[in-house]
């Protein structure tokens, strides 16, 4: 172990050191490893019965930190395999990485501990930005030592980076018309009564739009569908626990499209380290046709450059989102399997092959349910 670093397989660190990592580590930043998010999944009971922390210390503090699961997976032939922690509202899996000069170091215990916590075994590693903040670095320490890795998908996924005001993010933008849409539906939509954007970041006005989020999802497909936060007492108590005011590094924002004061689209998002990650959005559908969703997204891009309160806007997305054709930069996000030195007995490419099946099979059953 590199001189003066220790790793530890088990509990979280303490909320306060742990914030502290949060904010020194390497950005960019996501939210979703934090003591903010993942006592918000705790609250909610939404956390695995097997569940634990790879953790590297420098004199009792956390320098990097991966929270992990092990579970049967078709990657494996349902045997057991690590993953970082991975809920519906987790889009992001970096572990975090102090920055500076101690960063190659605390890489390097990361990677041994990974190896310690799997036991040997594959990891499997989803929605992982591969070439964000100290990511590269764990994927070359990893190679160094004898991992073995493959990429079973990979999408880009659409960011915002503020410009130094709003004129500046639209000149030269390559999908100018599609503002140009946008401004012409507000236009239509205002003839049915006064569009305003509010926004909310604490006290009563956040957690009256986060519940008219729930309501408004609620009362959509997801909805019908019984997918909608609302429809579970535990995923209601997760919205309502994470975007919810904490102390620490990590905020919350909520912004509104308001018609004559009622919300007809709503996103959630979570601030912190200069990101606001943009993690749920919800329209009122009888209005489809106007685009609420799109209209709220490009005045969250105005916002930001008129009030700063982010510089970077993470769309949070899968492949194949809406906001493309807003965001003017991209980062990868890629689906690995990464084997530790040792057995190799259920090949890269045959997990991969089994992975990348599992994937197909999925796309094929969301087809079928879209044809009924």
């Amino acid at each position: 172990m590199t001189s003066g670093l220790s790793v530890s397989i088990g509990p979280a660190p303490e909320p306060a050191a742990w914030d502290a990592l949060f904010a020194s580590s390497a950005a960019p930043q996501h939210p979703h490893y934090t003591h903010h998010a993942v006592a918000a999944h705790r609250e909610a009971g939404l956390l695995p019965g097997a569940f634990g922390f790879v953790t590297v210390h420098r004199s009792g503090d956390p320098v990097a930190l991966l929270p992990f699961t092990l579970r049967r997976d078709l990657a494996g032939l349902g045997g057991r395999v690590a993953q970082p922690f991975l809920s519906p509202l987790v889009t992001a899996t970096a572990p975090l990485v102090i920055d500076g000069p101690e960063r190659a170091a605390a890489i390097q215990a990361l990677v041994a501990g990974l190896e310690q916590a799997s036991g040997g075994r594959a990891w499997r590693w989803p929605l992982l930005p591969t070439e964000d903040g100290a990511v590269p670095e764990m994927l070359a320490a990893m190679r160094a030592r004898g991992w073995a890795i493959g990429t079973v998908t990979a999408f880009e996924r659409p960011l915002m980076v503020r410009r130094a005001d709003y004129d500046a993010f639209l000149a030269g933008h390559p999908n100018r018309s599609r503002f140009k849409d946008l401004r012409r539906r507000t236009r239509r939509l205002s003839e049915a009564g006064t569009v305003a954007h509010v926004g909310a970041a604490g006290g009563p006005e956040l957690a009256r739009l986060v519940a008219d989020f729930l309501a408004l999802e609620q009362k959509g497909w997801k909805g019908q569908a019984g997918t909608a936060m609302a429809c579970r007492p535990d995923t209601a108590a997760l919205a309502r626990a994470l975007f919810a005011e904490r102390p620490g590094p990590v905020g919350v924002r909520v912004d509104a499209l308001t018609l004559d004061g009622r919300p007809i689209a709503i996103s959630l998002a979570l601030v912190g380290g200069g990101t606001a990650t943009l993690l749920k959005t919800a329209y009122d559908e009888d209005l489809r046709g106007h685009a609420p969703g799109l209209l709220l997204e490009a005045e969250i891009v105005r916002a930001c450059h008129e009030t700063g309160f982010a510089d970077i806007l993470d769309s949070a997305t899968l492949d194949g989102s809406a906001l493309e054709s807003l965001y003017r930069e991209r980062t990868r996000i890629a689906e690995l399997i990464a084997l530790p030195p040792g057995d190799r007995t259920l090949s890269l490419e045959r997990r991969l092959r089994l992975a990348r099946f599992e994937h197909a099979a999925r796309a094929a059953a969301k087809r079928a349910l879209r044809r009924r």
